[in-house]
C-alpha cells in the first residue's frame, strides 16, 4: 500500500536542511599552567588567540662536567634533563616545532619575544626567520651583576639576547613608545637594557637552593610586557618555569597562559602568582613627557619593585601628593608627568630635581625618593 503524501509531509520534504549548530571556539585556559610538553600543550590552543608569546626556551648549554669556584665550591648551573639535547639537529627540530605553534596561535598583530644565550639564540633567530617571523629588534640584557668567569679562560658572560619579532615583514604590532620613554625618564629607550639578575627575596628557593637555575628578573618581564602589550592582552609563555611572566602579567592587568612540564616549577609558580596583587586602573595608565634622563631612571625603581605603582609621593611640605604609575610617570589630579616635569609644573619653576623634591613613606619614616635610588645602586653593585 502506497504512502499518502500530506501537505505537511510535502512541506517537510521541500524544506531546506537545518543548519548544524555553530561551533564556538574553545575558551582559552587563562590563568592556567598547562602540564606536559609545550608543543602538545600549544596545539590545544585555538588559532590566532594570543597577543604575545614570551619564550625562555632551553639554552642547550652543552656543559661538560661540573663548574667550580676557585675555592672549590660548586656553582649552580643548568644541568637539568630538560636542557639536554642529543645534537644540534635535535635542538633545531624542537625549536622549529614550538615556533611553528607560536606562529599559529598568535594573532595577526601579535608578537614574539624569545630570550637566549650565545649557545642557542642564533639558531633560534635563523629558524624563526625561516618560519616567516620578522625581527623588529634584538635587545641586549646587560646584567648589572653577572656571575664571574671562575675558570678565567673566556670573557665573563655578562649579557643575554632577546629577539622581538612580528608575524611578518608588513604585519602590524604593538609598541608603547611613549610609556618606554617615560619609564626611562623621558629619554628614548635603547635596545641595551642594564638590569640586575634575579637575586634577593625575588629569587625562589627551597631548602636554601634555587628552585630554578635560570629564573628571570621581574624587571625584565615588566619592561617587555609594558612595552608591547595592553591591559587585558593574553600572554603565552611556553616555558613557564617558576612563573615570572605570570606574576608580572597579573600585576600589569594582562591575562596569561603557561606551559610547564616540571611539577616542582608549576607548584612554585602558582604559589608565587597567587600572592601577586594586580595594580588598580589609575596606576596602569601610561603617558609620555619631556626631560633628560639621569644615570638611573625613576622607571628602573618602579620596574624593580623599589617603589611600587600606586605609591603616594609628596613634597616635603605636603602641598602636593601624587600617585606613581606603572610606567614611572606620576599623577596629581589630571596633571601627569615625570618626577621632574610634574614637580616643575606644580611649582611654576623653570626646573625641578624630582629625586629630592618628592618623598614617600617607608615604615613610618619619610624619605626622599632618592633613597630608593641609592638602594637600587647598591643592589646593582653586587
Amino acid at each position: 500500500m502506497g504512502v499518502v503524501e500530506t501537505t505537511k509531509t510535502r512541506a517537510l520534504r521541500r524544506a531546506k536542511p537545518v543548519a548544524a549548530p555553530r561551533e564556538f571556539a574553545p575558551a582559552l585556559p587563562l590563568g592556567q599552567i598547562l602540564d606536559g610538553d609545550c608543543v602538545e600543550a600549544m596545539r590545544r590552543l585555538p588559532d590566532a588567540s594570543i597577543d604575545l608569546v614570551f619564550a625562555d626556551p632551553p639554552y642547550n648549554l652543552q656543559l661538560g662536567g661540573d663548574l667550580n669556584r676557585p675555592d672549590g665550591s660548586h656553582v649552580d648551573a643548568v644541568t637539568d634533563e630538560w636542557d639536554r639535547f642529543d645534537s644540534f639537529k635535535t635542538y633545531d627540530d624542537f625549536t622549529r616545532a614550538w615556533l611553528t605553534e607560536a606562529k599559529r596561535v598568535l594573532k595577526p598583530d601579535g608578537a614574539l619575544w624569545v630570550i637566549g644565550s650565545y649557545h642557542n639564540i642564533f639558531r633560534v633567530g635563523a629558524i624563526l626567520q625561516d618560519l616567516g617571523f620578522w625581527i623588529l629588534n634584538d635587545v641586549v640584557w646587560r646584567k648589572a651583576n653577572p656571575m664571574p668567569n671562575f675558570r678565567g679562560t673566556r670573557f665573563t658572560n655578562a649579557h643575554e639576547t632577546l629577539i622581538w619579532a612580528s608575524q611578518g615583514e608588513k604585519a602590524k604590532y604593538h609598541f608603547n613608545y611613549r610609556a618606554m620613554k617615560t619609564l626611562n625618564d623621558e629619554l628614548q629607550m635603547r635596545s641595551d637594557w642594564v638590569l640586575p639578575i634575579c637575586a634577593g627575596q625575588e629569587r625562589l628557593k627551597e631548602g636554601g637552593h634555587k628552585i630554578h637555575p635560570t629564573q628571570k628578573p621581574e624587571a625584565l618581564l615588566y619592561r617587555v610586557l609594558l612595552s608591547t602589550t595592553e591591559r587585558g592582552d593574553v600572554v603565552l609563555d611556553p616555558f613557564f618555569g617558576t612563573g615570572t611572566t605570570g606574576a608580572v602579567a597579573r600585576r600589569l592587568g594582562r591575562e596569561w597562559i603557561g606551559c610547564e612540564r616540571e611539577g616542582t616549577y608549576r607548584d612554585a609558580a602558582l604559589k608565587r602568582i597567587s600572592k601577586e596583587l594586580p595594580l588598580d586602573e589609575s596606576a596602569l595608565t601610561t603617558m609620555q613627557s619631556r626631560k633628560t634622563a639621569p644615570k638611573v631612571a625613576f622607571g628602573a625603581l618602579v620596574e624593580n619593585g623599589l617603589i611600587a605603582p600606586g605609591t603616594q609621593v609628596f613634597d616635603k611640605k605636603r602641598r602636593w601628593t601624587a600617585t606613581v604609575r606603572a610606567d614611572g610617570s606620576i599623577a596629581y589630579g589630571k596633571q601627569t608627568g615625570s618626577i621632574h616635569g610634574l614637580g616643575k609644573d606644580l611649582q611654576g619653576a623653570p626646573s625641578c630635581n624630582g629625586w629630592t623634591f618628592w618623598h614617600y613613606e617607608v615604615e613610618g619614616e619619610i624619605k626622599p625618593i632618592d633613597a630608593a635610588r641609592q638602594l637600587y645602586l647598591l643592589a646593582t653593585e653586587d
